[in-house]
C-alpha cells in the first residue's frame, strides 16, 4: 500500500474505532509513516479474496484492543501461506535448457500466486467415482488394468510377482496368500533369504523370486481345505432344497 491507500485505511479504521484517530498533525504524520514502513508491501486488495479493510474490521469485531499494523500483517501472511500451500508449480513454458528463464518463470508464478494476483494451480480433483466403461471391459477381459503385453515386459523387473501370477494361471496355490513360517514374510510380501547372524538370530536380506517350499506346501494345504469346504457346501445345499 502507498501512503494514499494507507491514509484511506486509517480513515476507515478511525470510523470503526475512534481511539485510533490522531487529531494532531504531527502525530497523524508519524502514524502514517509508521504504518507505511510496516505495511508498505501489503496490498490494500487483491483480485482473489484479500482486503486489508476486512482484516481490520475483523480485528475490531473480536478484539478490545486498538488495531496495530501487526493485526493487518498477520492475516496477510496467513493468506500468502494458504495460497502457496494450495499451489502446484505448473510446467514453465520457457526452454528447459535456459535455466535462468525456467527459474524466473517459476519464481514469477509463485510470486503472483502469493500476491493474490493469480489463482493457485492445483491438480485436477477426482470428480466422479464412476469407472470408464472401456476400463470395465478391459478388466473383465484381462483380469487387470495392466495389459498382458505390459505385464510380460515388466516380468524381468518383478520376478516374485511374475512367478506368483504364473503359478495362479496354472491353477496352483497362491503362495503369497499365506504367511511364510520360515522367513516370517507377511501375506502379500515375497519371501526373503533368511540367514543366521553370529548371535544366533535370524535376519532377512534380498527378496526371493520364488517362495520357500514350506510356504508353497502351506498354501497348497489351505487351497485343498477350501476346495473341500466348497464341495461339502455344494453337496449339502441340494439336500436342504
Amino acid at each position: 500500500m502507498d501512503r494514499r491507500e494507507l491514509a484511506a485505511l486509517l480513515a476507515y479504521i478511525g470510523r470503526l474505532d475512534p481511539r485510533t484517530i490522531r487529531t494532531d498533525k504531527g502525530e497523524a504524520r508519524d502514524q502514517l509513516a509508521t504504518w507505511h514502513e510496516l505495511l508498505g508491501d501489503v496490498p490494500m486488495t487483491t483480485p482473489h479474496g484479500w482486503d486489508a479493510r476486512a482484516a481490520a474490521r475483523q480485528h475490531i469485531r473480536v478484539s478490545p484492543y486498538q488495531v496495530l499494523p501487526a493485526d493487518i500483517a498477520r492475516p496477510w501472511e496467513s493468506y500468502r501461506r494458504d495460497r502457496l500451500a494450495r499451489h502446484t508449480d505448473p510446467t514453465p513454458g520457457a526452454d528447459p535448457d535456459d535455466q535462468a528463464a525456467w527459474t524466473a518463470e517459476l519464481v514469477g508464478t509463485r510470486r503472483a500466486v502469493a500476491a493474490g494476483s493469480a489463482q493457485p494451480a492445483q491438480y485436477r480433483a477426482i470428480t466422479s467415482s464412476q469407472l470408464d466403461p472401456d476400463l470395465k471391459a478391459r478388466l473383465r477381459k484381462n483380469g487387470s488394468c495392466i495389459p498382458p503385453e505390459a505385464r510380460v515386459a515388466l516380468a524381468p523387473y518383478r520376478p516374485a510377482r511374475a512367478a506368483r501370477e504364473a503359478a495362479v494361471a496354472q491353477g496352483q496355490a497362491d503362495a503369497l496368500s499365506v504367511r511364510c513360517e520360515w522367513c516370517q514374510a507377511q501375506i502379500g510380501e515375497p519371501c526373503r533369504r533368511r540367514r543366521v547372524a553370529p548371535d544366533g538370530g535370524a535376519r532377512g536380506t534380498a527378496p526371493r523370486a520364488t517362495p520357500h517350499p514350506g510356504r508353497l506346501d502351506l498354501a497348497a494345504a489351505r487351497q485343498a481345505q477350501e476346495t473341500e469346504q466348497v464341495q461339502e457346501t455344494e453337496q449339502v445345499q441340494p439336500a436342504l432344497a
